[in-house]
């Protein structure tokens, strides 16, 4: 299971350093795409591929089905770990995610995001999350 929360900085290549802990269960070669929320996702192989097994199942008829199938797959690229753990981010995706120099990777189960990291200051702030209300939410999902 991808969790935790990591601070590191692109190169000026783009690349950005993967923690050891995250490697060992997203692999050495995952796919990374645009996320929700203004960040990336990161899926191994094996949670990529279920991922486009229900993205396959929503109607072609559906607008809004088409928009989210597009959303994420034309941005998805796979990426290959170096021997130091980095990984490129491709142009697009860290434009996308206003990557420049330091982010924040975090693990949230089957997949890791990757923000910009004042982007995830401000989106983790008491102003915005207030763990009171998400556990109300939460009631409405049967959790």
């Amino acid at each position: 299971m991808l969790i935790g929360e990591f601070e590191h900085s692109l190169d000026v290549k783009g690349r950005l350093i993967l923690p050891s802990k995250i490697r060992e269960d997203l692999g050495e070669k995952f796919i990374l795409t645009k996320g929700l929320d203004g960040c990336l996702f990161g899926f191994s192989k094996t949670e990529w591929a279920n991922f486009e097994e229900k993205l396959k199942t929503l109607p072609l008829t559906n607008k809004n089905a088409r928009d989210f199938v597009r959303f994420f797959l034309s941005g998805a690229t796979e990426c290959e770990m170096d021997k130091q753990g980095r990984f490129l981010i491709a142009s697009n995706l860290r434009d996308y995610a206003t990557l420049e120099k330091e982010a924040v990777i975090i693990g949230v189960g089957t997949r890791i995001e990757i923000w910009n990291k004042d982007k995830w200051k401000a989106y983790n702030s008491d102003e915005n999350i207030s763990a009171d209300q998400i556990a109300e939410n939460m009631t409405m999902l049967g959790i």
